[in-house]
Parts: structure tokens; sequence; C-alpha cells
């Protein structure tokens, strides 16, 4: 019985799609068209980012009804820049953005980032 308890669930890897370029947002813009998109801002220097995207990995199961971006905002600050200005956007760390049709639907950052409020609006759309 305690071993159930402390034994190890297997856990599932996000299908992230990383952004390393400002023209994968064209990409994105046109996939948001038919389904849709979901940027994850994340900073590697920040503790309570780490702490989100851990909350936002652990609600992840294994079904999305959203494309998801993985963004490195220290290593393309320029991309989160563009993202700001694309979308509309105040630029925050941890971000999450919902987009759909190029144009953001619903933005939260830091401990208001819910992966399932983000299925909820997605499955809206």
């Amino acid at each position: 019985m305690l071993s159930n308890l402390f034994s190890k669930t297997e856990k599932v890897s996000l299908p992230w799609n990383h952004l390393n370029d400002v023209s994968q947002l064209e990409q994105l813009d046109e996939i948001s068209k038919e389904k849709p998109v979901v940027i994850f801002k994340h900073s590697t220097r920040c503790s309570i980012s780490a702490m989100a995207l851990s909350r936002f990995e652990r609600a992840y199961d294994g079904e999305t009804p959203f494309e998801m971006y993985f963004l490195d905002l220290i290593a393309f600050r320029e991309i989160s820049n563009e993202v700001a200005s694309r979308y509309g956007v105040q630029h925050e760390s941890p971000q999450t953005i919902l987009i759909k049709d190029a144009k953001a639907i619903v933005d939260a950052s830091h401990m208001g980032i819910s992966y399932q409020e983000l299925c909820d609006e997605a499955k809206k759309l």
C-alpha cells in the first residue's frame, strides 16, 4: 500500500514547439486560423517562472485543444518583444498567450497561468 504512495508516476512530455526565430510567428498565425495556439514565455533565470512552468506541465494530461509554443525569453528576447508588439500584450514573465486567428484572446502571467483554464478557453473557440 505504501509502495503505491511513493511510486513514481510516468511523466508525460508536452509537445512543445520551440520558438527560436521571429519568422516562426508567421507560421504560428497561420496555424491559429485552424487551431488555437498557446505561447508559454519562460525566463530561465526566474524561480517563479520555473514554478509556473512546472505547474503547467504537471496539469498536462496527454491531450490538448491547442498547439503549444515555448519561448525562452532570455535566449530570444527579440522574439518576446515581437510577441508583445504583434499581439498587443504587455510583456510579462512567465506568461501564456492564447492566440486564435492571429489575435491574442487571453493572456495570463505568474501564478495566474492555468493549463486547465487555457484548455477551457480554447475549447470555446
